[in-house]
């Protein structure tokens, strides 16, 4: 189930939220009681394929101008 972070506008503490995906734009109450809350956008991280310190070969030249006809 997706976790929502919330901010509170009167406490500045901020929560998270397990809540449905269809759920997701719904308000939601601090853990004090404070109804003025906001829904913080959350940063993901996306790796590539083969993990830390794998890298990819370069690729190889082809083509016209790539070192593959002469010119």
């Amino acid at each position: 189930m997706p976790r929502y972070e919330f901010r509170c506008h009167a406490c500045a503490d901020t929560f998270e939220i397990n809540r449905p995906m269809a759920r997701a734009g719904e308000p939601a109450s601090c853990p004090q009681g404070h109804e003025d809350t906001v829904k913080l956008l959350s940063a993901v991280a996306v790796t590539g394929r083969g993990g830390a310190g794998t890298s990819a070969p370069a690729p190889s030249g082809g083509g016209c101008c790539g070192g593959g006809c002469g010119c």
